[in-house]
């Protein structure tokens, strides 16, 4: 076949395979290459709380893919992700959360609250202002919880998932029960959070804080200081310190949650199971916390399957591997199309 006779969807494949075999290089020069700007466009869109920072990339009439960052990173975990997606046709959205970037409250009133159930309110409300029906969903860590918790409350806005380290829906009842001493270990911050020392601690060292965790949880990730310095620019939000100091000492009980959020927090304490067609992924290289695959297999209900992703593969696993995340989600939009 001539080139001239490749139609659309067929040469965003082809550009999507090149894209994702020059991520798998980049990847593996991480250490060396310098952190350029991504090739995506950088907006804002107003909600009922927020005036959410994203960033998209693609087509503007393609699939949406929705992709949710962690703690304590920013965009730029996708930053190899979305041309992959991009060149297949994908609308590519990456939001900064609440208390990240260029995100902000409309109200300078609002509560500074980091609960699970308030962040995927945000992404609905995201989706609400750009007029987006439904969209495959994936993340990790925070965006992970939150992608899971969108698809297990609102199916019929998620058409499908990718979930780093699985359901990570919890409650704060779940949270109670105390677990063994090394795990207890590895939740050493949480703790530390708990408590106004750590609460001034992360505001005084946010950044080397930052730096230790993304050292902690993926120990063989070479990343070089240009690439840390442009996602701990994220950080410097004046509302990050609250946010997430909320968050964890919410998981422990030990703050309230909104009163607007009680109904859908009751529901996720249920551990709702998801139905959507979805990919869950580990690296073998996650020093973080994270339950074993055998633990959550049942929660999925759609078409699922696991992938382990090896070669020292951390926490970080959109950054660290990206043409596996991004494979991932065009495989389960395949799925659900």
């Amino acid at each position: 076949m001539s080139p001239a006779k490749i139609d659309l969807p067929r040469r965003r494949l082809l550009q999507a395979a090149a894209l994702v075999g020059a991520a798998g290089a980049l990847a593996a020069r991480a250490s060396a290459a310098p952190a350029l700007p991504p090739a995506w466009t950088l907006r804002e869109v107003a909600t009922a709380d927020l005036v959410i920072g994203y960033a998209e990339t693609g087509p503007a009439d393609g699939a949406p893919v929705i992709l949710l960052h962690g703690w304590p990173y920013d965009i730029h975990a996708f930053a190899e992700v979305a041309p992959i997606l991009a060149a297949a046709g994908k609308r590519v959205i990456v939001p900064h959360l609440r208390g990240y970037g260029t995100t902000r409250f409309t109200s300078d009133a609002a509560p500074r609250n980091g609960q699970q159930a308030a962040l995927a309110v945000d992404v609905i409300a995201l989706m609400d202002a750009l007029s987006i029906k439904k969209a495959v969903i994936g993340g990790f860590d925070w965006g992970a919880r939150t992608a899971c918790i969108v698809a297990a409350l609102w199916p019929e806005r998620c058409s499908a998932l990718v979930s780093v380290s699985g359901y990570l829906i919890g409650s704060q009842a779940a949270n109670a029960a105390p677990l063994a001493p090394e795990a207890e270990l590895s939740w050493w911050y949480q703790f530390y959070f708990a408590t106004e020392r750590g609460a001034k601690g992360y505001a005084q060292n946010r950044d080397a804080f930052a730096r230790l965790i993304w050292k902690t949880a993926s120990p063989k990730w070479a990343f070089d200081d240009a690439t840390f310095a442009r996602s701990a620019a994220s950080l410097a939000n004046p509302d990050h310190v609250a946010i997430t100091i909320h968050n964890y000492r919410w998981r422990l009980g030990l703050a309230q949650g909104e009163a607007r959020f009680d109904a859908l927090e009751a529901k996720l304490a249920q551990g709702p199971v998801i139905t959507v067609p979805t990919i869950t992924m580990e690296g073998d290289g996650n020093a973080a916390p994270h339950p074993p695959p055998a633990a959550y297999a049942g929660k999925f209900k759609g078409r699922y399957e696991h992938r382990d992703v090896g070669g020292g593969v951390g926490h970080n696993l959109p950054q660290e591997a990206p043409r596996d995340f991004a494979r991932a989600i065009l495989d389960v939009a395949r799925w659900a199309a």
